[in-house]
This record gives C-alpha cells, structure tokens and sequence, in this order.
C-alpha cells in the first residue's frame, strides 16, 4: 500500500511538465508574428517555418513512431503542391477546396504505393520511396502543358476566405494568413497526437522497437506500416497544399530528393522520437537557412556542418536532449 501511494504522484511532475510544454510551444506560435521581427525575421519566415515544420513532423510520424525510414516523401507534399495549385489554377479559386485537393492528391498516391511497398525492409524501402518520387517529379517536369514543366504552374493565387460573418484577407494580409496555416497546423497537430496517443498509435511504437514480437504477439505489421504510411502522406500533402498557398507557386523542386532529405534533417535535428522536434528542427533549419544565405551563396556547408554537429554530439536531437536533461 506504501509503495503505490509513494508511486502515484510520481506521474504527476511529468504530465505538468508536458502541459508546460505544451503550452510554451502554442504561446511562442501565437505571438510569433510579433517577436520575430526582433531576431530579424518576418511573417511570411514564421509562416514557412510552420508549413515545412508540419511537413517534418507528417514525415516523423513514419520514421520517429513507426521506425520506417522514408527517402522520397517528398513525393506527397509536391503532389500536394501541385494538387492545390492546378484547382486554383484551372478549377475555381477556392483555398478551401486547393487544400482538399491537395491532401486528396497526396493522400491517394500515398495510399496506393503505400500498399505496394510495406513488404520492404530498410535500405530497400527507402530505395523504393526514392523511386516513386523520381517518377512524379518527372511527370511534374515533362508534362508542360498541365504543370509548366521546368518553369512551374503560374498564374494562380491563394483566394480570400469568406466566412460569412467575416472575409479573410489572405492575399494582402500576412499576418492573416499566418494565423491561417495556424490553424490548418494545429488540427493537424491535434489530430496527430491523438492517433499516437490511440491504441493503433501505440501498436505503431510497439512496430517501432521490436517488429518481430510485435507479429508475435498477432499483430497484423504490414496493414499498420500501410495505415501509417498513407496517414503521414495524407497530412505532408497538406502542408503541401499550404506551401502552394504561400508561394502562389508550384515547381518541379517541391517534388525533388533534395527537399525528401532537408525534411529528414529538420527531424534529425529536432529530435525523431519527439512530437515537436521536427517542429524545431525546421525552425532551427530554415531561420539559419535564411540568415546564412544573406551572407554567403555557401549556406549548405554550414548548415551541413552543424548537422553533423548535432549527429556527433547530440544524437537524440536538440528536443530529444533537453527533454532528456529535464528528465533526469
């Protein structure tokens, strides 16, 4: 009896630090649009910030909690580029509907490879993944009547929204629009913590550590890997559709391996087992990104440097180590 009432309050510091947590994270997203300025930042970084930080945290959602590493998601996010920008372009100037082509675009490639693909393993996997983007990229980068090939799909505008009580004015406004892709991330968010936190969720980690005893234990592995494969294409399509959004511009590029490995990266430096690390690590990513740049045309080698950096040094991620730290 002694040793269950000393135990019980013990869960008790550790829910008040991730309600902590939790909170600092939605008060620095809220009034980013009015501190970031003062690091020399502005709206429109903060907002870039949020759309690649979703884009990462959709991709973690398979590497960090399913232990399958992707090479070539950014098949889906470009698909959703693509799939918001050609409704705006030739359909009708709805972003509401930009966006839910978008996912459906992404989602639907997602879910067909998906299925063709959960048998593989590693290497393999990754390999595969890297193929099928290939394949839409080239689509994207031939198909010139559609997509405008290598110049990209032009002439299309993210549209206001009209609530009926109220327009947003998302064109001219970006502080506006930022609270906007706000709230696109924080349902995504939510909805992605829920499923972690859901028995599926949970058979997810347990896919995670130890595949083998989780078929063991009748677990069907291949439909859950597919089931996740095609959750985290669903949500990195729609921060595709958001990225179209902001540029008012799609390109070959948003499909390309490059953007596949930057994703990776900003979930390495965060943190790959933290559900806000590739939060951070895109934040961390795209504000050195932007600053270097300003400087030097040699950005990659120092944000490759400091990579590295954070791979020696910090291997749990710059999340994963405080996190740990406060923890202990």
């Amino acid at each position: 009896m002694s040793a269950t009432v000393m135990r019980a309050p013990a869960a008790q510091p550790l829910d008040r630090h991730r309600l902590l947590v939790l909170g600092l994270v939605w008060v620095i997203l809220l009034l980013c649009p009015f501190w970031i300025p003062f690091i020399g930042g502005y709206t429109s970084l903060g907002t870039r910030i949020l759309v690649l930080g979703l884009a990462a945290m959709s991709l973690n959602f398979l590497i960090g909690f399913t232990g399958i590493v992707s090479f070539g998601h950014a098949a889906y996010f470009g698909l959703g580029v693509y799939g918001c920008g050609l409704i705006l372009r030739y359909v009708t100037a709805s972003t509401p509907l930009g966006l839910v082509a978008g996912m459906l675009l992404g989602g639907l490639a997602g879910t067909i490879i998906g299925a063709l693909i959960t048998k593989r393993r590693g290497i393999y996997f990754a390999m595969v993944t890297i193929a099928f983007q290939q394949i839409f990229y080239f689509i994207a980068y031939k198909w010139n009547g559609l997509t405008g090939g290598f110049d990209g799909l032009r002439g299309f505008t993210r549209a206001n929204i009209n609530l009926g009580f109220a327009n947003l004015d998302i064109i001219k406004n970006d502080y506006v629009f930022y609270y906007f892709v706000l709230f696109v991330f924080a349902i995504v968010a939510g909805v992605m913590g829920l499923i972690l936190r859901s028995p599926f969720g949970r058979t997810l980690l347990a896919i995670r550590e130890n595949e083998r005893r989780a078929r063991f234990l009748g677990i069907n592995v291949e439909r859950h890997i597919w089931l996740a494969f095609t959750i985290s294409a669903i949500f990195i399509a729609i921060a595709g559709g958001l990225y179209a959004l902001l540029n008012n511009f799609a390109d070959p590029s948003s499909l390309y391996t490059d953007l596949s490995g930057e994703l990776v990266i900003m979930c390495v430096l965060g943190g790959i087992r933290v559900f806000w690390g590739p939060l951070l690590g895109a934040a961390v990513y795209v504000v050195l990104q932007d600053w270097i740049s300003s400087h030097t045309v040699n950005w990659m080698f120092f944000v490759g440097l400091i990579f590295v950096i954070v791979v020696m040094f910090f291997p749990r991620g710059l999340l994963g180590i405080l996190r740990r730290r406060s923890e202990a």
